[in-house]
């Protein structure tokens, strides 16, 4: 049986939207510290802090200083393998390497790729378990995770997230996970 593109990019599509509504509903919400009602209140969201509403008082904790930090390494680590695809890319369409390196390029422009996706999907299920903040880092010694928390940390959840990347990356042998705490 033969299927037009038509036919494949729909249930492409069709596919995606059925696993990001998954996602989206089997998320607790409750963990949100805006729930879009605070535009239409007197007091104006402020877009620096979480606030915690505690037995009645509000108590409001900066948490994106330390999170720029964490888009910095992720912006570090991007520029950094995208130079590399870039010396890759012009290795596979250069005429001077042999069939064998361009193979060997090629492979490696794709654990890149696959590499950016694990890691991506990493920081999403570990903010996903109520952190503030996730960076995750995949090299040949292993993996390297960040966790920024207002509650500090415990052997517990260094277990929690450790046993999530090592089912979540198949050559995850050494995994290092480090808490900050956002003050």
């Amino acid at each position: 049986m033969k299927a037009n593109k038509r036919t494949v990019w729909f249930l492409t599509l069709l596919s995606l939207v059925a696993v990001v509504s998954i996602f989206y509903i089997a998320n607790d919400n409750s963990k949100m510290p805006f729930d879009g009602l605070a535009l239409f209140g007197d007091k104006a969201p402020t877009p620096d802090a979480v606030v915690d509403k505690v037995d009645g008082t509000d108590k409001q904790t900066p948490v994106f200083a330390e999170s720029y930090l964490y888009e910095d390494m992720r912006m570090t680590v991007s520029n950094e393998r995208s130079h590399l695809i870039e010396q890759l890319t012009m290795k596979v369409t250069s005429a001077d390497y042999t069939a064998i390196e361009k193979n060997e390029a090629f492979d490696e422009m794709a654990e890149i790729t696959k590499r950016n996706s694990v890691e991506a999907l990493m920081e999403m299920q570990i903010i996903a378990l109520g952190y503030l903040d996730a960076f995750v880092k995949t090299d040949s010694e292993g993996v390297n995770v960040k966790v920024l928390t207002l509650d500090g940390q415990s052997a517990k959840q260094a277990e929690e997230i450790t046993h999530l990347v090592m089912t979540s990356w198949e050559d995850a042998r050494n995994v290092s996970v480090k808490f900050e705490t956002g003050s």
